[in-house]
């Protein structure tokens, strides 16, 4: 395949999504792990299959170093199915209804009762000792 065409198919995927590969190596390594085996035992009653984490990182590897597009099309496929599994149950919910804007009185003082509690409090110096170092910071950058 010539290289015009490798980057012209590569540009139509989402390659922002593919991880450093060694992060696919790392979850095969975790899920295989007994600690990981013996948490499956217990929480589905068997061991879950681990052999996709490490086809990722095969296919990650060829993308990588041969620029392969059919293995970073699978990857790209993996990592979309592995996004939806996640949203499953979000999408699921039937409980809670969804917010279409954020209430009116969001963004209001705080109560004088609950005012007066966070005046001692730790996490209160903690916020203004961090406000302080973002107040002695410079945020902008030249380029």
């Amino acid at each position: 395949m010539n290289e015009e065409n490798t980057d012209t198919k590569s540009k139509d995927l989402d390659l922002w999504m593919i991880r450093p590969c060694e992060m696919y190596n790392t979850e095969y390594g975790e899920c295989t792990s007994i600690s990981s085996r013996l948490h499956q035992m217990f929480v589905h009653g068997s061991t879950v299959d681990c052999n996709h984490w490490h086809a990722d990182y095969t296919n990650c590897l060829k993308w990588k170093n041969d620029k392969n597009i059919q293995a970073a099309e699978t990857l790209v496929n993996s990592e979309k199915k592995k996004r939806n599994n996640r949203w499953k149950s979000y999408y699921a919910n039937n409980v809670w209804e969804n917010r279409t804007s954020p209430p009116e009185n969001w963004n209001e003082p705080l109560p004088d009762y609950i005012a007066k509690r966070r005046q001692n409090s730790t996490l209160k110096d903690t916020f203004d000792e961090c406000n302080a170092e973002i107040d002695n910071k410079s945020f902008c950058s030249i380029m």
